[in-house]
């Protein structure tokens, strides 16, 4: 099978660098790293790809039951990194691609040796002596709410998940993404996201990683930052002064500046 053409590969900057690979989140595509990559690639080798079964990607190679698990998108993941011969690359993660980057690297330790998670929650659902930002009946409700609605859906809660009132542009942007995606893999993929539990994977990181938060985020409250800082002894935490689960869109410059500043204390070590 053709990966590049699978997932959508772009490779951009320097080939004699190290190499970043960006991984998008729930209903989105390569496109959300657009104001981030370019500054990227002045330093670094960036490759981007779209998961099986969102943006350009070859939607023929979808199946549910290998997208109704974590493990399918980090298998996507690993197979990107084969066929380039990725070595110890960065993994930028958003949203729950920062837990499918601590799947991958874990079944693919050689290809992937740093983590850099930006809004990340191992799991969304409130339990005792843990916040995820939900309730049970919360996630029940929201993916009732989809799977009845998908476009409807979509435009109610892509400006949540944006935040950033005052800027509606950006809820926008994030619904017209939302609503580019088939509703049935949308559905698979909601559910694969919103049900995961991932906590139970975070001690296992043993390579340096960046945990990225926003100072309010509706999806990731700053109590689940600080719970991933904490599980991942090798991490450093750093609260972006932004609003909503998208800084890759909304506060570019400052995403960029904290990636670029962690990447670089690495090299210097």
């Amino acid at each position: 099978m053709d990966i590049r053409h699978r997932n959508n590969v772009t490779v951009t900057g320097p080939a004699d660098r190290p190499t970043v690979v960006l991984a998008h989140g729930f209903g989105c595509d390569q496109n959300m790293w657009r104001l981030v990559a370019p500054v990227l690639a002045e330093r670094y080798r960036v490759v981007t790809f779209d998961y099986v079964g969102s943006g350009d990607s070859d939607l023929s190679a979808w199946s549910q039951e290998r997208y109704s698990s974590l493990q399918g998108y980090a298998q996507d993941v690993v197979e990107v990194c084969r066929e380039l011969d990725l070595e110890r690359a960065v993994l930028v993660g958003h949203s729950v691609s920062a837990m499918v980057g601590v799947l991958a690297a874990r079944a693919a330790p050689e290809r992937i040796g740093t983590l850099v998670m930006v809004t990340p929650s191992p799991c969304y659902i409130d339990d005792e002596g843990y916040r995820g930002g939900f309730s049970v009946e919360d996630i029940d409700e929201l993916l009732a709410s989809l799977e009845s609605n998908y476009l409807g859906w979509s435009s109610a809660m892509a400006p949540v998940i944006m935040g950033n009132p005052d800027r509606p542009e950006l809820g926008r942007e994030l619904t017209n993404s939302f609503c580019a995606t088939d509703p049935e893999i949308a559905r698979v993929f909601a559910r694969t996201t919103f049900l995961s539990d991932s906590r139970g994977d975070l001690a296992g990181v043993r390579v340096p990683t960046l945990v990225l938060e926003c100072s309010q985020d509706a999806i990731a409250p700053r109590e689940v930052g600080a719970y991933v800082h904490a599980a991942i002894a090798s991490s450093r935490l750093v609260t972006l002064d932004a609003t909503g689960h998208c800084p890759q869109l909304s506060a570019p410059e400052a995403t960029t500046e904290a990636i670029l500043e962690f990447l670089g204390s690495l090299e210097t070590r």
